[in-house]
């Protein structure tokens, strides 16, 4: 039995049939014609000259019952552009216009598309309001607010660069198995897109999540984390399998975490390294990768947000011909890209640089980095006592984490080298009584430490920011003194366009406390001072804590007072 074409009709259709625009013959072809093009309905509609857009919008919200608005009149940068994903957009053309508290404005042409609405009430858990709008103006927006991979390649990298399906540096070999069960296009296409457009947001890691109902990714940009996509729960374990492949991991292991790195080639010039990390959860392997780029490394001293002080003192520590500079602070705060940029300095013909790095993030030539591999024996301890046979002038260790390795790095800092490392605590004067606390005797930090930098890392205000009026009560409890507050300087606060995503903040900016070790500080030390006294003789050698450097950064208009009170205690 055939059914009756007239049935397969959408509810736009048949209004547009009872309004006596098309007939009942025509409309079933535009539906088939639709469906042959990929083109809506309502866009089929207007490009077959049947109707103009604007009658289209008019008899859908005259015949549904919804408001009718004019995209004209929408400002773009003001619009909801997290609430539903680009994919989700550009398959049913629509966008979020705005969320309140539990719903969210969508615009379409066609407001009886249920599977549209029912997709974005299940994506966003949000009670949707749908506007209908005419689907030309939406088709033009809907193109602006979703970029397409190779529009993304080409900002990237400045080239014509054409889009390669075999952007991946392969393993050398793979298994047979293994090959078979993820040789599949569209998820190695996916795949690509989602790390170019991470790569072209300056994303830092991307989060595969797997969960009972979905499957989702998230880009952590600027330090926030931010969903992007939801791909089809059925395509978990094929994007597991296929990242697990090209990381070298054991595609046939879920039960364990696993970790490996990959190599994205961009071009000839440029590719990007990616460490990735596996973890069985209750709904499939959760997969996270943090994005490893040369180039960060490559900025230069002056790009990391030093204060000149502070560089000066900085840059004078590093040529000193022997002691140690340890760089603190919490984890993704940049101490390894600020020991990087020191390395680079240091980075000449004549000098003999080896690092122990769990693991070493990114390659750079002229440097012997060493991963340690704790299974095998080769500890930062061990790694250690082999750099001072092989001659070195420069040595880096990843992190100070007992005894036996802060105690070689303290002898190799004091018999002429230079040796540079990090360690977890909240500012520079506690890093000395942290060491003392491991077992370290006062003597030997007072003699081989010369330099330490606490750090964070905070969004950078975007372009779009506005001057804002902050109470005088507020500016002097955040830790402003009555001489700061002089009327030669204005607050700005975040705004939010197209360019930063909404936010306000587009890339980050380090605040530091640079302190050098002086006579006094080490006679504070060697008689067991604690942190706080520290802390004082620091503050009387005028080296500012973290909130006065980002205090500073705010009255440079740099970022907001709301960022760096989220970020430093006073």
């Amino acid at each position: 039995m055939v059914a009756n074409p007239q049935s397969l009709l959408s509810g736009l259709a048949r209004a547009l049939v009872a309004q006596g625009r098309v007939s009942d013959a025509e409309a079933v072809g535009l539906t088939e014609e639709a469906r042959t093009t990929g083109l809506s309905f309502a866009a089929q509609v207007v490009a077959a000259g049947r109707c103009r857009a604007d009658e289209i919008a008019r008899i859908a919200s005259e015949a549904f019952g919804y408001p009718l608005i004019d995209l004209a009149r929408v400002d773009p940068d003001q619009l909801d552009h997290a609430t539903i994903d680009k994919k989700l957009a550009r398959a049913h053309c629509m966008v979020a216009l705005r969320k309140r508290g539990t719903r969210v404005s969508i615009a379409l042409a066609d407001p009886s598309n249920l599977r549209a609405l029912d997709e974005v009430r299940f994506q966003t858990g949000l009670a949707v309001d749908p506007v209908v709008v005419e689907i030309d103006k939406l088709t033009q927006l809907v193109d602006r607010l979703t970029e397409t991979v190779e529009t993304s390649l080409k900002e990237l990298t400045g080239d014509d660069l054409d889009f390669d399906p075999e952007l991946f540096a392969e393993p050398e070999s793979e298994p047979d198995a293994a090959s078979t069960e993820v040789d599949d296009a569209p998820v190695v296409r996916f795949i690509q897109k989602v790390l170019l457009d991470a790569i072209n947001e300056g994303a830092s890691d991307l989060h595969f999540e797997p969960y009972e109902k979905y499957y989702r990714i998230r880009y952590r940009t600027d330090g926030v984390l931010r969903e992007i996509a939801q791909p089809p729960l059925v395509l978990r374990e094929k994007i597991a399998a296929r990242i697990k492949v090209i990381s070298r991991l054991d595609i046939s292991e879920k039960r364990v975490p696993q970790d490996g790195r990959m190599k994205f080639v961009l071009s000839k010039s440029r590719a990007i390294d990616f460490r990735v990390s596996t973890l069985p959860t209750l709904h499939g392997e959760k997969i996270v990768m943090r994005i490893l780029d040369p180039s960060s490394a490559m900025l230069g001293i002056d790009a990391l947000g030093y204060e000149p002080d502070q560089r000066e003192a900085l840059l004078a520590a590093v040529e000193r011909p022997y002691g140690m500079i340890l760089v603190t602070g919490p984890t993704g705060s940049g101490k390894t890209v600020s020991l990087y940029t020191c390395l680079n300095l240091l980075n000449r013909p004549g000098v003999n640089i080896s690092t122990a790095e769990d693991p070493a993030e990114i390659n750079l030539p002229g440097i012997n980095q060493v991963n340690v591999n704790e299974r095998a024996g080769l500890t930062f301890a061990a790694a250690l006592r082999s750099f001072l046979r092989q001659d070195p002038d420069v040595i880096m260790v990843g992190e100070i984490r007992d005894l036996e390795t802060a105690e070689i790095a303290i002898k190799a800092a004091q018999t002429g080298h230079l040796v540079l490392s990090t360690l977890h605590t909240n500012d520079a004067p506690t890093t000395l009584t942290r060491l003392q606390n491991m077992g370290i005797a006062p003597f030997n930090i007072a003699s081989s430490v010369i330099l330490i930098s606490a750090q964070r890392l905070v969004r950078r205000l975007c372009a779009c920011k506005a001057p804002i009026d902050l109470p005088t009560e507020v500016l002097l409890q955040a830790g402003f003194s009555p001489e700061d507050l002089d009327g030669d300087w204005q607050p700005y606060g975040p705004v939010g366009c197209e360019k930063c995503k909404g936010s306000g903040y587009k890339g980050r900016v380090g605040v530091y406390q640079v302190m050098p070790i002086s006579d006094e500080i080490s006679r504070i030390i060697m008689t067991n001072g604690n942190a706080i006294d520290i802390a004082d003789q620091a503050e009387k050698e005028n080296v500012r804590n973290l909130r006065q450097s980002g205090l500073l950064k705010v009255r440079q208009g740099v970022t907001s007072l709301a960022e760096i009170l989220a970020n430093t205690n006073e």
